[in-house]
């Protein structure tokens, strides 16, 4: 939009700024602030108050000697005192910065998008500081970011420059978030906050989501977890590097949140006239529950947040654990022939498929060096994306751009590209280092390795981008602020992403880290997909997906049927279990066909053929979380089509419980005059005593189904679907 447009689009909301409320709204939930005294105070964020006018003259009984009321987007100095939206080092070693209120205006977007943008500037220093709130009405979420520009004559440093500061009052405060490692990433704990702060953070600059996420669930006036009742509020940040999301309750008992850009290590100079733009702050409220609050977040992150949700992620077979670095072209086209027998929609074809000089028979070398080896595939990758059409089944690859082995001619040939201190020994993970982004000559080389990896075959269709280590022992030989390097190798990562959607914009692409590592809104914006985790064990699966689909939604986590016993660990579970989980988010399998029994094929056959006929409700259905992993012996969850006329329930027990419990799931979300017929799938034994009925969604819902699942690993799936 022009500048003229937007000027035209301006709705002032007062012509006095002494007494301006700024009411930033989505289809149930406000979020108020008030230009009061050259300040913005924030009022509100919740469901709907009316008039905002109403909070004019508000008194907060707040003693003087405890700083200020809560202001919109807090900075180091005046009175305040807690920690900081935005600190700045000015010229002279001076820190106190003094944000007033300039003026706000907001325009439409787009259908349904209203953009809020508010004016702040400090006039002893010039910094200028603008807060924008763009609001979603029919998702009922609000995404906050701040652009901050230096107005002054002489560079000035940022220390904090968070997205956004949100303050919170209830009486107590239940904060959910997730934790976790590789193979085990999304592992969920609540805490009731007390005094004092509390952070979520990482520092690792890539891979950034393994051990924790930056995301969380606050419920409010509450210790307990509640899937259908009480108030909420969901966030996310939209940010692939280091982050930080601060909770601190303060004096009055008022928590106040923080999200951004992790501050360590990052100072960030600000020349003349330059402006710096924080990542997105998603937010959404609901006093429905946190299954409502994920409701929220999974319909905006389709409509909105992941690239091109229009598109399903194909049904497909990995090659990684049923070859790994062991394969030829037989091996492949038998793969991409079973690929075709069992009903799956694509092949992939994983690590070891490069390398000449340094052939990539392992994971000790090659990386760098993304010549096909004719030794191991001598009719060329070309030959296999042609066998693959052939036969009807969509082809797809694995690279690795971001890094490079010790043992490969690019280390010989740029060792100023890597990572790593000046004059220290550059340390490996998983034997590779990482190159360096923040240089542009970097990111030619690596959108080089993406076209020229799609050049390699007419119709490549997928790409599986992995990213298989952290940053350790930071440094740049490009940059002469090496605190920008955090920042400066994420924007990098994005600016070759936004290159490769621009001359691909069709091309099926999954965020790999050694599994979970980039499971976050600042990548899903450039990716269909994730890769959920590398552990592809279906009762480890119960927990990372279940934690994962609190935030995100099913429709971008690949989720994988692999061979047991287990390659993670070493755990053996029935396949018909391995299905039923894996059937939960976006389907694949991880296994060499050839070892599969016939019994087995036959399986696998049903249970694709079934999922193709249900998986829209996976992608675009809304998700009811019927059961808690935690502290029970079974785990439930539906999927329920937006015009509540068609369902699908996913039952597993996982613990053994002595056989005399049998569960109760409560089927949330359908339309209770509605009569539903249930049918259950891949079985020839129901377990069930409703299938095949036709029961009353108010029935369904009030007293629920009571499937005998009462060993561990029996599972289920029911179809519902609406009476004509």
């Amino acid at each position: 939009m022009t500048l003229a447009a937007i000027s035209a689009a301006i709705t002032l909301y007062a012509e006095n700024p002494s007494d301006t409320f700024i009411c930033i709204e989505t289809e149930k939930s406000s979020m108020i602030l008030e230009a009061r005294e050259g300040e913005v105070i924030f009022h509100h964020y919740g469901s709907k108050v009316g008039d905002p006018a109403q909070f004019k003259g508000l008194n907060s009984y707040r003693r003087a000697d405890y700083g200020t009321d809560p202001q919109a987007y807090p900075a180091t100095g005046g009175r305040y005192f807690n920690e900081a939206a935005l600190t700045i080092e000015h010229p002279g070693s001076q820190w106190n910065t003094e944000l007033e209120y300039i003026s706000h205006h907001s325009y439409g977007v787009s259908d349904g998008v209203t953009r809020t943008c508010v004016f702040l500037e400090d006039p002893m220093t010039a910094v200028k500081v603008q807060l924008i709130y763009d609001a979603y009405r029919d998702e009922d979420v609000i995404i906050c970011h701040s652009e901050i520009t230096n107005g002054g004559k002489k560079d000035i440093i940022l220390r904090n420059f968070y997205s956004s500061s949100l303050p919170v009052k209830a009486g107590r405060y239940l904060l959910t978030h997730f934790h976790g490692s590789w193979a085990r990433e999304m592992q969920m704990t609540s805490e009731v906050l007390t005094n004092g702060i509390k952070t979520i953070e990482t520092r690792k600059g890539v891979r950034t989501t393994h051990t924790e996420n930056p995301s969380f669930i606050l419920s409010l006036d509450t210790d307990s977890w509640n899937e259908n009742y009480g108030e909420v509020i969901a966030g996310a940040l939209a940010w692939s590097g280091n982050y930080r999301l601060s909770f601190q309750i303060d004096e009055t008992d008022r928590l106040n949140i923080l999200s951004g850009i992790n501050p360590h290590a990052s100072a960030y100079t600000l020349g003349k006239g330059e402006t710096f733009v924080t990542p997105e702050m998603i937010y959404t409220y609901t006093d429905e529950g946190a299954g409502q609050a994920s409701r929220n977040l999974h319909d905006w992150a389709r409509n909105h947040g992941c690239y091109d949700s229009s598109i399903t992620c194909p049904t497909l077979l990995n090659s990684w654990e049923g070859a790994y670095f062991d394969f030829d072209t037989r091996t492949i086209t038998d793969m991409i022939d079973d690929v075709k027998d069992m009903g799956l929609e694509m092949f992939v074809l994983d690590d070891g498929w490069f390398g000449t000089e340094y052939p990539r028979n392992n994971s000790r070398q090659g990386l760098g060096d993304w010549e096909p080896n004719t030794a191991k595939i001598p009719e060329g990758i070309g030959y296999l994306a042609d066998y693959a059409h052939s036969r009807g089944v969509k082809f797809g690859i694995w690279i690795e751009p971001e890094m490079v082995s010790p043992k490969s001619r690019l280390a010989k040939e740029h060792p100023e590209w890597i990572v790593g201190s000046e004059g220290r020994e550059k340390t490996t993970i998983r034997n590779q280092w990482l190159l360096d982004l923040s240089n542009p000559e970097v990111q030619d080389f690596v959108f080089g390795i993406f076209d020229s990896t799609m050049k390699l075959a007419p119709g490549i269709d997928y790409i599986k981008w992995d990213c298989n280590r952290h940053v350790e022992s930071f440094g740049s030989t490009h940059l002469d602020e090496q605190s920008h390097f955090w920042i400066g190798y994420t924007q990098g990562f994005y600016n070759v992403l936004r290159r490769i959607r621009e001359k691909y914009p069709e091309v099926i692409i999954q965020a790999c880290a050694s599994g979970g590592g980039r499971v976050e809104y600042g990548a899903l914006k450039w990716f269909n997909e994730v890769w959920t985790s590398d552990n592809t064990e279906a009762l480890s699966r119960v927990f990372i997906q279940y934690g994962t689909n609190m935030i995100y939604p099913a429709s971008v986590t690949g989720s994988h049927v692999s061979a047991v016993p287990n390659h993670q660990t070493n755990n053996i579970t029935p396949l018909k279990f391995r299905f039923d989980i894996a059937c939960a988010g976006r389907l694949g399998m991880e296994l060499q066909p050839k070892d599969m029994t016939e019994e087995e094929r036959d399986l696998a056959r049903q249970a694709i053929t079934t999922y193709k006929e249900y998986r829209d409700l996976i992608f675009h259905g809304d998700l009811y979380r019927l059961s808690s992993p935690y502290g029970s012996d079974h785990y439930a969850l539906m999927y329920v089509s937006k015009d509540k006329k068609r369902a699908v329930v996913f039952g597993y027990c996982i613990k053994y419980q002595a056989r005399t419990l049998v569960p109760v799931f409560r089927l949330n979300g359908l339309d209770p005059d509605t009569r539903y017929s249930i049918k259950e799938l891949n079985t020839e034994k129901p377990q069930f005593w409703g299938d095949g009925k036709t029961l009353e969604g108010r029935w369904l819902s009030n007293h629920g189904i009571n499937p005998q699942l009462v060993k561990l690993y029996d599972s289920g799936i029911w179809y519902l679907e609406a009476e004509e």
